[in-house]
């Protein structure tokens, strides 16, 4: 079956939960954040809700938890916490709650991050995966990486990825 073809009935209303992991920006800061929900509602999608949360595994693993469970939107994006200082726990946070993951993920937006910042890009640990009914991408908080991930992985298969998360 061709790419196409199999991407053919996909969801048009995509619920969206935005969630930006930070110590240091408030939501009226959170530029990554703002970003993704224009570009989120260009694209046609919904936006449920739009938080940031502090850097702290609890914290980050509760709200998931509560927006999963409560919200449960089709997906969240997350920006923030996924370098490797002591204070970047977003991974350690929301990996274990993971039912499924999306182990291509992380390897292709290192690859897309190599072309534009060269061997930088091995301080990222961006995941993906699904918990519930929800679809979890965690990505750095630059606006630059939030830009690449969206524009080149997370939009262009969001529609794709939900239609066989339903099925």
């Amino acid at each position: 079956m061709s790419t196409f073809l199999h991407k053919k009935n996909v969801p048009d209303n995509i619920k969206l939960a935005i969630i930006s992991v930070s110590t240091t920006r408030t939501i009226s800061e959170d530029k990554s954040g703002a970003w993704i929900k224009r570009q989120a509602q260009k694209e046609g999608h919904e936006v449920v809700i739009h938080q940031t949360v502090t850097d702290d595994t609890i914290a980050i693993r509760e709200l998931t938890e509560h927006v999963t469970q409560k919200i449960i939107p089709d997906a969240i994006i997350m920006s923030g916490g996924t370098g490797i200082s002591p204070k970047d726990v977003t991974i350690e946070a929301v990996k274990p709650l993971f039912e499924k993951e999306l182990t291509a993920f992380g390897p292709l937006f290192a690859q897309l991050s190599f072309d534009q910042i060269d061997s930088a890009a091995i301080l990222s640990r961006a995941t993906a995966g699904i918990i519930g009914q929800s679809l979890i991408f965690c990505m750095p908080g630059s606006i630059k990486a939030c830009k690449l991930a969206c524009n080149a992985l997370i939009f262009p298969e969001l529609g794709h990825l939900l239609k066989h998360t339903k099925e």
